[in-house]
């Protein structure tokens, strides 16, 4: 701008509109962050939550670095730099979105094309550009308001939860453009409120006036076709697209995923996870459902010839169960209700945790395929399936735990860095507590090889047994495999004789493979689907041994039960075992190496790089440029890296800690983002009475002592007050959880502010620095919390989070200190 214009934009626009502005765009950037984990759990498979949470703060931080490199000319112009910049964020969401599912990154390849880790770099940098426009103009908010940073970091912490919060609710009520749409409103809105709120003159409102009308206006005139979310070609929805005549016969978007349901007339839809080669019979034309483009399971009609559900490994506890109450986890589309049904169960309780699954099968598609398997004998649940079975006081002769997840992703390892909730000891343990005296557990599972699942199901199964006080658990385990499943029966009983002989009969009839049952000998087994040596049977044999520890530390891949605190059931790989995998690259070694486990470690370095390039290096330019009363340089650095990573380390353990109770991982995501994010803006807003409270103390002592305190306090109080509260209702559960995010949430909140009020006061051209510093371990906390999580758990996570928190307390910016 020239003349006019440009001599007006001297002037900062008002306080209160740059702090309504500032809670826009901190709830857009939240929004963001979390509609990022759908829209990649679709397109590429994961969530990549670490990867998301590191672009955005890769983000954050080089724009601190920019604001400290070129502050003055940018606070010159505050008002057009702030809101433009929102601007730049609410049009950039949706377009980088677009742009990033163009590029030809595909994860399944990473393992053995170089070049998608060039692709995973760009896709990152790509992503990070929202992120940056967004950082931008909150980086210069809080330099432009250094001496009000405590209300203003609440504005942005309170603004920041409420987008979280926001956006589950916007998943279930919009498509997913139109969700990115909004995200993109948030961003023209608060750029619109800085631009426009008090500008008086003309040549500087019309301009505004037409910059906030474009921000507005370009996201909304975005085609569907580019915001919309496109599954990876190899994901079964794609594949089952290419089918002649194929057509969408239902959708539906929610948090929980994104449903659809497919037919094709002229090529069936047929699937039968680990079907017999000695079935009478195959599956009938069935409906396929995917959730999130992958994850399929059938719709079949009850009238159906359903003699196929007979022949699979799955229907091996009902040859050990006479006429069972059944209960289905993970009832999908209803295949393993019309097994139970099939096999003369008396009562059905089927548990889903997607309500539009739900509504597909019996809404949708009523009258047609799928609509008549929920009669009298029949009820279902919406719930989660560890939180059901925890919260309800019934019992069952068999507990199934249904397979449904897909061959392919489980084959590739896509699921390594998933926290599955459903695989632990302790989860075993719920269950094996809601089963009848001669009830049975029945887990199927993805056959892989070498074994690896199998052998963990079995390790978990005895955990969970000897916990119970059982002496001979290997007596109350079997466990049979055909060509692709597994399937895993436990009985609160030993097995009886006339079990092992229906046992045996059934293996036989189908030609699956004895793999342990009370009594077995190693002739028994590796019969029918023959492999080289009978590695399934020894591996059993072993885990099932007086000393599983010692072939577990041989064993080629970790087999080690998985628990609450790491809940990676999926992740097997060993470090030492890389090199040889590696070198068995052509001869299909690479599989092996599980890709999600990859992307971590690539993303863990890609971003450290990062980092260094777009946030360090520009800051060593500035390093030269000190001031007499500014602190120590080495006093900055150790101080706002030890915020960045410790806040980030809170929030990734608890999200954790909480999946559990609250049910769900997305409901702990929403729950302890607002909850923590509220909280500590809440805090962050008390700082200056705090500080007068403190005296002549040091406050960020006293901060860091209650956050030690009430952290040290949380690791072994929650796992009790969950335990007590597990049966509450909903509302109950999230009236605990908030009660409990809030003391630990309002300390949270204080230890930045207060570096940046310190700071502000000394040497105010270094707060973007410590921004951009803060940001840039903030950058590596999320895939190191993740890493440090998948080798020892989420506790010591949680563990140097409060450390950290100790090293900015002794450490802190006070004002003696003087530059060296």
């Amino acid at each position: 701008m020239t003349g006019e214009g440009a001599g007006e934009e001297t002037q900062s626009p008002s306080r209160l509109g740059v702090f309504i502005a500032v809670a826009l765009l901190s709830a857009g950037v939240l929004g963001y962050e979390i509609l990022l984990a759908r829209l990649l759990a679709i397109v590429h498979w994961h969530h990549f939550a670490y990867m998301i949470i590191a672009v955005a703060l890769l983000g954050f931080g080089a724009a601190g670095s920019l604001v400290a490199v070129l502050q003055r000319p940018l606070l010159g112009r505050f008002r057009w730099a702030f809101g433009i910049a929102a601007l730049g964020f609410g049009v950039g969401a949706p377009l980088a979105f677009a742009l990033a599912q163009s590029l030809p990154f595909n994860a399944l390849e990473i393992a053995w094309d170089r070049a998608q880790l060039g692709w995973l770099f760009a896709l990152y940098l790509v992503l990070s550009l929202p992120f940056f426009s967004a950082a931008l103009a909150l980086a210069l908010a809080f330099r432009a308001h250094a001496a009000r940073a405590g209300a203003l970091y609440r504005m942005d912490l309170v603004g920041a939860g409420l987008g979280a919060l926001g956006m589950v609710f916007l998943l279930d009520a919009l498509p997913l453009a139109d969700a990115l749409r909004a995200v993109g409103l948030c961003g023209a809105i608060a750029g619109g409120v800085v631009l426009l709120w008090g500008s008086m003159r003309r040549l500087a409102g019309v301009s505004a006036v037409l910059a906030v009308c474009a921000g507005l206006a370009l996201p909304a005139a975005l085609p569907d076709h580019w915001l919309r979310p496109h599954p990876s070609p190899y994901k079964g929805l794609s594949l089952a697209l290419t089918a002649p005549d194929a057509r969408i016969v239902a959708e539906r978007h929610g948090p929980l995923g994104w449903l659809t349901a497919v037919e094709s007339p002229r090529v069936p839809f047929r699937h039968a996870p680990g079907l017999s080669l000695m079935a009478s019979a195959g599956p009938p034309e069935q409906i396929g459902l995917f959730t999130d483009g992958g994850a399929p399971s059938a719709i079949t009609g009850a009238d159906d010839d359903l003699r196929y559900l007979e022949a699979e490994t799955a229907a091996l506890p009902y040859h050990l169960v006479d006429r069972p109450r059944a209960l289905v986890l993970g009832a999908g589309g209803g295949a393993e209700v019309l097994r139970a049904l099939r096999h003369g169960a008396g009562a059905v309780d089927a548990v889903e945790l997607n309500p539009d699954v739900l509504d597909i099968v019996r809404g949708v598609l009523a009258g047609g395929p799928g609509g008549q398997w929920e009669g009298e004998s029949v009820r279902t649940h919406v719930a989660d399936a560890r939180s059901f079975a925890a919260r309800s006081s019934a019992h069952w002769d068999l507990i199934q735990i249904a397979l449904v997840d897909s061959f392919s992703a489980a084959a590739a390892g896509v699921h390594a860095l998933d926290e599955s909730l459903l695989y632990t000891v302790e989860a075993f343990e719920i269950f094996l507590d809601r089963l009848a005296p001669d009830g049975v557990l029945a887990v199927t599972r993805w056959l892989k090889l070498p074994p690896r699942d199998s052998l963990r199901l079995l390790w978990t199964a005895r955990q969970a047994l000897e916990a119970r006080g059982v002496a001979d658990p290997a007596s109350r385990l079997i466990m049979i495999r055909g060509w692709k499943t597994a399937t895993l029966a436990v009985g609160l009983r030993p097995f009886a004789p006339g079990q092992i002989a229906s046992l045996r009969a059934f293996t036989h009839d189908y030609a699956f493979d004895l793999v342990w049952h009370p009594g077995i000998v190693e002739s028994d087994a590796n019969r029918h689907n023959r492999l080289a040596e009978p590695e399934f049977y020894r591996g059993a044999s072993a885990i099932l041994s007086p000393d599983p520890e010692d072939f577990a530390n041989r064993y080629k891949f970790t087999l080690e039960p998985a628990t609450d605190d790491r809940p990676f059931f999926f992740h097997t790989l060993k470090w030492s075992t890389l090199p040889e995998l590696l070198a068995l690259r052509a001869q299909g070694g690479l599989p092996l190496v599980e890709w999600g486990f990859v992307i971590l470690v690539a993303t863990l370095v890609q971003a450290s790089i990062a980092a260094v390039m777009l946030i360090l290096l520009p800051l060593l330019a500035l390093h030269t440029r000190r001031t007499p009363d500014a602190p120590a340089r080495w006093r900055v650095v150790l101080f706002f890296a030890s915020l960045g990573l410790a806040f980030l380390f809170v929030e990734i353990a608890f999200m954790q800690r909480f999946a559990v109770f609250l049910g769900h991982p997305l409901y702990a995501i929403a729950v302890v983002l607002a909850g923590l994010l509220v909280f500590a803006g809440l805090g962050a807003g008390a700082i200056d009475r705090f500080a007068r409270l403190a005296g002549r103390r040091q406050p960020i002592v006293l901060v860091a002592a209650g956050i030690i305190v009430v952290g040290g306090t949380y690791l072994g109080l929650l796992p009790w007050v969950f335990e007590a509260a597990q049966g509450w209702p909903t509302a109950g559960r999230l009236a605990v959880a908030l009660a409990l995010l809030g003391p630990i949430g309002f300390f949270l909140g204080m230890p930045f502010p207060l570096g940046l009020k310190a700071l502000g006061a000394r040497a105010p051209s270094l707060v973007p620095w410590a921004w951009g510093i803060n940001a840039c371990a903030s950058v590596v906390s999320a895939s190191l919390a993740t890493f440090i999580a998948l080798h020892v758990g989420f506790t010591p996570v949680l563990g140097c989070a409060l450390v950290l928190y100790a090293v900015a307390a002794t450490f802190p910016l006070q004002a003696a200190d003087a530059p060296r």
